[in-house]
């Protein structure tokens, strides 16, 4: 068995649960306006972009060529563990679910999210180091190789690429509920650090090559790698630093004169 993950009934799986994704996520929005203020138009156009980012990196033409391509993987690397996971981060769906589950159930998923094991893995710096370590891990073992060779191992890597990234997100930027709170100016300590891990790496892969892949493509994808991680990490920096202004700013209030 070929070990592309985009085997044709993989495929066809997979392309049903991401329909299934968008489908599901617009009947809880058709459930919540119904009992509470309309939820946001953006926050449902972010869940549609996030799942799009996730479905083109696995399956279709950029995961086809992903598996014979490192420019085209490393394409796919930023959109499955970078761009897809701040599109579904802002679209805040635990936040959704909780609007649409009945009191009980709700009350379970609180308990759930304020749990010891997601107050660990949620922590900033727990998560980068999951995050950028594994990574590093990847890039620098013979594990990408075996990768190319295995399905099952694929299937692991791009999951645990895809999770890694969205725990990444959700413990920088708080849009859904979370187990504890962070200061912004330590989430940004780790945030930094984080970006230099992801651009020594992409360093590195441009001048060491993983296993199996050809010198050229390890140049240009190192440098998508470095470029194209910026222009995303871009997106939480402004999203993380507008949370801290609007967190620190004044409120003013209204003086009646009589």
């Amino acid at each position: 068995m070929s070990s592309y993950i985009g085997g044709w009934i993989l495929e066809e799986f997979l392309l049903c649960i991401f329909i299934s994704l968008i489908i599901g996520y617009g009947y809880a929005v058709k459930r919540s306006n119904q009992t509470y203020r309309k939820w946001p138009l953006y926050r449902v156009v972010c869940w549609i972009l996030g799942v799009i980012c996730i479905a083109i990196s696995v399956i279709g033409p950029i995961a086809q060529a992903s598996h014979e391509n490192f420019i085209w993987h490393m394409a796919g690397h930023l959109l499955l563990g970078m761009l897809g996971p701040i599109f579904l981060a802002v679209a805040a769906p635990m936040t959704l679910l909780l609007r649409i589950l009945p009191v009980q159930a709700a009350r379970r998923v609180t308990r759930v999210l304020r749990s010891r094991i997601l107050r660990f893995y949620t922590n900033p710096l727990v998560a980068t180091i999951i995050n950028i370590g594994g990574l590093w891990i990847l890039y620098t073992s013979p594990i990408y190789e075996m990768m190319l060779h295995s399905t099952i191992i694929h299937v692991l890597i791009h999951l645990h690429v895809f999770f890694v990234g969205y725990l990444f997100t959700i413990s920088l930027i708080y849009i859904d509920p979370v187990p504890h709170q962070v200061s912004f100016l330590n989430r940004t300590i780790v945030f930094v650090i984080a970006l230099a891990g992801h651009g020594i790496l992409s360093k590195y892969i441009y001048a060491t090559p993983p296993n199996g892949v050809d010198p050229l493509q390890a140049k240009i994808g190192g440098m998508l790698m470095y470029y194209g991680g910026d222009a995303i990490d871009l997106i939480i920096i402004i999203i993380l630093f507008y949370q801290w202004y609007t967190s620190t700013r004044p409120r003013t209030t209204a003086v009646s004169i009589t």
